[in-house]
């Protein structure tokens, strides 16, 4: 058997496996067709490229599985993890990196290893022979994404996803916005002060509501009729579902006080989130949006503070595509018709940065053990890592099968003896024992 190992892709996934598998001797190769071929959302042939939001979500490894799942990754000495931490900005109790910083020095890292090495080729059949991870992505290319579907003898799961629009900051009308994260989060002024906010009066919203159920939507092509996931639903996709949907979601104006008027209390409040070190670029916080260019422009100035915004990025919506992985892969990632191909990452059905980074982390490690024939577990399920690839590889029901976030209802419950009866006691019994696990699995 050959003693290299294979990795296709070279996003969140690709990129810790690569990492994992180098770090522990094994020679690997990259195959990452950008920028020679390249999809709807990148922007460059960077590896690790957030294509998205910026932000990797929640850090508190107490009270948020997430949080949680950044801990763990920590603790497996995670490339991602600890390139994000290098090149975090205020983002409240979140973290949030310079996006192209970001990559750029996971790109720089992966190249300068000696045991690495990266094919710029796109790879368009599965490989009968050898060691491999697939960690494509959602935007696997069409060639792979029909090799995979002719060897599964499924038809591909799907759902749409959505992409928020960056703005110039100065661009922004701080006479009207201001700067506060919600409930003044974070434990620095910095953080505190981490997103640029914007208040709309009942007037303003309304009509802000009008104007996107009303504003020229990307149709789906025919035949397209996967879902959105629910983690990433472009704005009038929640509107359409309730004229006060948008009110209790990314625009909730719960734990913020406007700083021009701290006796009125907005009726509706739109968040920036700096993407860049620099502070020159803002991403509207939960704008993901299907609305054509020229509708996105004048239905987002409308937005008190951004009448006169500039656009670095305008928002998008792409196809993403998914195994069915309860039925497709064994408890090692492995794909029960060719055990020679691991997949990792968000094409297994786990939904988010860090999930398919932490699916990456756990695939090159179990492909690192099977070379050296040594027997690896994955970890407990009581462990965040362990709880989704429970989920994906059998904890869901397959006929209804749709990508995830980490939560703590796919950990194994935990006892509520012992006065362990509120959130935040059970939380961090949740997290507590995790770590446990988690730690003993390293050891082992």
């Amino acid at each position: 058997m050959s003693d290299t190992l294979h990795i296709i892709g070279g996003g969140m996934a690709g990129s810790e496996a690569a990492w994992q598998a180098a770090e522990a001797g094994i020679p690997v190769v990259i195959h990452e067709m950008r920028p020679k071929v390249g999809t709807f959302a990148h922007q460059t042939g960077n590896l690790a490229e957030m294509v998205c939001s910026n932000s990797f979500r929640s850090d508190d490894s107490e009270q948020n599985a997430v949080g949680l799942l950044h801990w763990e990754m920590r603790a497996a000495k995670g490339l991602i993890m600890a390139t994000a931490d290098a090149h975090a900005l205020p983002a409240g109790g979140a973290l949030a990196v310079d996006r192209e910083a970001f990559s750029q020095a996971v790109t720089n890292t992966l190249r300068a290893h000696p045991m690495i090495s990266v094919s710029e080729e796109e790879v368009t059949s599965l490989p009968s022979t050898g060691n491999w991870i697939i960690a494509t992505g959602p935007l696997t290319s069409g060639a792979l994404a029909e090799a995979i579907r002719a060897e599964t003898g499924t038809t591909a799961l799907a759902f749409f996803d959505a992409i928020a629009p960056i703005v110039y900051a100065e661009s922004v009308d701080m006479s009207v916005a201001w700067m506060q994260s919600r409930y003044d989060k974070g434990e620095t002024e910095e953080e505190q002060t981490a997103y640029m906010n914007c208040p709309m009066t009942k007037v303003q919203y309304e009509a802000f509501i009008d104007a996107l159920l009303a504003a020229e939507k990307t149709e789906f092509h025919e035949g397209e009729t996967a879902g959105y996931f629910d983690g990433c639903l472009p704005i009038e996709v929640m509107a359409d579902r309730g004229r006060e949907t948008l009110r209790f979601g990314p625009m909730k104006p719960v734990g913020l006080t406007n700083a021009h008027d701290p006796q009125v209390k907005p009726y509706a409040v739109v968040q920036l989130r700096r993407d860049n070190a620099l502070g020159t670029l803002y991403n509207i916080v939960g704008f993901q949006t299907k609305m054509k260019y020229g509708a996105q422009a004048s239905v987002f100035k409308m937005i008190p503070g951004l009448e006169n915004a500039s656009f670095a990025r305008l928002g998008g919506i792409h196809r993403n595509t998914f195994l069915n992985s309860p039925t497709l892969l064994d408890n090692q990632l492995r794909l029960k018709s060719r055990p020679n191909i691991r997949f990792a990452g968000q094409i297994t059905g786990v939904e988010g940065y860090v999930e398919s980074a932490a699916m990456g982390l756990l695939a090159g490690r179990l492909a690192v053990a099977e070379m050296r024939g040594q027997a690896l577990a994955a970890p407990p399920p009581e462990t965040a890592m362990g709880a989704l690839v429970t989920h994906i590889t059998g904890g869901a029901d397959a006929k209804t099968f749709q990508p995830m976030n980490v939560n703590f209802g796919l950990f194994p419950p935990i006892d509520a003896k012992g006065g362990r009866r509120g959130r935040k006691d059970r939380y961090k019994a949740y997290t507590d024992r995790a770590k446990d696990a988690f730690s003993a699995w390293l050891t082992s």
